[in-house]
């Protein structure tokens, strides 16, 4: 039987885990996260217009998002489009919202 990973054997795996979720727990940010996941991409004007937030606001979440690894932008012209590129955080918004 292999030998299950713990915060002994493994602590950057766990720290890891634990950051995303961090960034995860904000119902802004998991809201930002879940629309990207049904729209594939959106640029922070229409993130905006859904919810209702100042632009700045959405920036400052996006940036945090961005940070941890959990979305990219893409720019076009003027624009970003921002996209989820983390499964890990897929996998748990798919699980919160099954």
């Amino acid at each position: 039987m292999p030998q299950l990973e713990t915060f002994t054997t493994d602590p950057k795996l766990f720290r890891e885990k634990a950051d995303l979720l961090k960034v995860l727990a904000h119902p802004v940010r998991l809201c930002i996260v879940r629309g990207l996941m049904a729209q594939d991409e959106c640029n922070v004007s229409h993130i905006q217009n859904c919810l209702d937030m100042p632009q700045s606001t959405i920036s400052q979440h996006l940036a945090r998002l961005r940070s941890a690894g959990i979305v990219e932008g893409r720019r076009c012209g003027l624009q970003v489009y921002y996209s989820v590129i983390n499964k890990d955080a897929r996998k748990i918004v798919r699980v919160l919202f099954s």
